[in-house]
């Protein structure tokens, strides 16, 4: 059998098709979308095929049935009727002013106004949007498609910078309220982003617009899911997994412990991410591949701006309403990271509405701590955080090399820390014990107190109580007055109890004693 190409980074559906590559067949959803008339919103994180999508309702609307041939779409749809379309891409500027944004509106209304012409008596874009919808319906008589692609970047470009920003969505607005006073001559219109600005501030004046981000019908329209991979994709992964020696059932494990996990709504089938799965099928290697394609460093500003205490990322709790916007991202910004897909739905409770979030998988779980942590070394330091020699220090009990290597750690990032200090020094030591790769808690709660954290290895249990400006013996002293250690007291692995002492003044490690 002749294996199909695999695509990577590929938007394009013509070119999926016509280039021979696998496409997993998402033609029955865009068939149930492209024939109701609606404005559709859909949000997704980058590189998760919502350009794909966006390709393939043009294809479909401009009548390309010779492309729909071996896809569901071929039994589904009979008259295959061309429409217009105006297409709106904001995928290829950076946005650092308004003119920036208006220039690009500008620049693809020109397109269409050399083959349609134009009102000489509309001056805004938005009056230059409507008199080209009506322009296209008038010349066309057919109802007007209108596609828009990552309709947020230029918010999410200027996120750190909010008087732009609010001037940005003025103008957005206005122009998306196009879509409202063009209702009778659209046939329906299709808006992709990453984020969901909310359509109460960005959308208010369309009244017809459906989200279908979080919608069970839709769950599955970009991504892949276990079925896809096993009936389209499973010759890859019997490659893959000779490749690297293991079993087909061992690499399907791994591709799902690597790339799978997301739910966008409660009770919807894991998706997998189908950058990370393709990338790794075609390089036949297990890899952060979806992270490292460009993870927005004004994620980390933002955590470090409001002192997020990262360990409050796991099991995180938000209600439908929390998530559905990042408008107040100011004061939490676990909606932006679910959006972005950084967070995951895990569980949903019904009585009390409200979802459960964590990391999705082992490459975000792996990635997105070390990116954090790198992120706040001194500037002047070369490479990355090499946390190997973490790994064998706690690995071989050395508890003393261990800590000699934090405190040389902090003191050289001392200068750089930002907000409250106890936050610092607490997510500095929760991203480690993630980076470990071994079982690691932070504040763990006990009957009698708390634990601030606790690594596990085979071979030893390491107990650590962390105070600020305070000996680092008083908090020894309260790792044994309240116990901390009696839950392993029948295990027979090692227990090391570590007091750390942080100076909030010199920004530091001061002491640290071990029993």
């Amino acid at each position: 059998m002749v294996m199909k190409n695999i695509p990577i980074g590929i938007q394009s559906f013509s070119a999926l098709i016509e280039g021979n590559f696998v496409y997993l067949d998402k033609t029955d959803m865009i068939y149930k979308i492209a024939n109701k008339k609606a404005c559709y919103f859909l949000s997704r994180p980058r590189r998760f095929g919502k350009s794909l999508t966006l390709s393939t309702l043009k294809a479909y609307f401009n009548g390309q049935k010779e492309l729909f041939v071996e896809t569901k779409m071929a039994t589904l749809e009979q008259k295959w009727e061309k429409f217009p379309i105006l297409y709106f891409d904001f995928n290829s500027e950076n946005y650092n002013s308004v003119d920036d944004v208006k220039s690009r509106i500008s620049y693809t209304i020109s397109k269409y106004e050399q083959t349609f012409g134009s009102v000489p008596y509309a001056k805004t874009l938005s009056e230059r949007f409507e008199s080209l919808v009506h322009a296209v319906h008038e010349q066309t008589g057919k109802s007007v498609v209108i596609l828009v692609d990552e309709y947020d970047k230029p918010l999410l470009n200027n996120i750190l910078k909010p008087e732009l920003q609010d001037l940005i969505r003025a103008e957005l607005k206005a122009f998306y309220g196009v879509l409202k006073t063009c209702d009778d001559q659209t046939k329906m219109a299709f808006i992709t982003g990453v984020t969901k600005f909310s359509k109460v501030s960005l959308f208010s004046d369309v009244n017809n617009l459906k989200d279908i981000s979080t919608d069970i019908d839709f769950s599955t329209l970009c991504g892949a899911t276990e079925q896809e991979i096993h009936e389209q994709l499973d010759c890859y992964v019997q490659r893959m997994a000779d490749c690297n020696n293991i079993t087909k059932e061992e690499c399907y494990k791994e591709l799902k412990l690597w790339y799978e996990g997301y739910h966008f709504a409660e009770d919807t089938v894991d998706i997998y991410n189908p950058f990370g799965l393709m990338k790794a099928l075609d390089l036949r290697k297990f890899s952060d591949y979806w992270f490292e394609s460009g993870t927005p460093t004004f994620l980390v500003e933002l955590m470090k701006k409001h002192n997020m205490v990262l360990s409050s990322l796991d099991n995180a709790k938000r209600t439908a309403d929390q998530l559905s916007k990042i408008d107040n991202f100011n004061n939490d910004i676990v909606p932006l990271l679910f959006q972005s897909g950084y967070l995951t739905i895990k569980g949903y409770d019904n009585f009390l509405k409200r979802y459960t979030l964590s990391m999705p998988n082992k490459e975000v779980s792996e990635a997105l701590p070390k990116f954090i942590l790198n992120f706040n070394l001194p500037k002047n330091r070369n490479g990355e955080f090499d946390i190997t020699n973490f790994i064998e220090d706690v690995y071989n009990g050395d508890c003393y090399g261990f800590m000699k290597r934090l405190c040389a750690f902090l003191a050289d990032n001392s200068y750089q820390i930002v907000g409250e200090t106890e936050v610092y020094f607490q997510n500095v030591f929760y991203l480690i014990f993630k980076l470990l790769g071994f079982y690691g808690e932070v504040e763990r709660a006990t009957s009698d107190g708390r634990m601030d954290a606790v690594v596990k290895t085979p071979q030893y249990i390491y107990i650590f109580e962390f105070k600020i400006d305070k000996p680092a013996q008083e908090a020894l002293n309260q790792i044994n007055s309240k116990d901390y250690a009696l839950p392993y007291s029948v295990d027979n692995r090692k227990v090391y109890k570590v007091g750390v002492s942080f100076s909030s003044e010199k920004r530091k490690i001061a002491e640290w004693v071990k029993e």
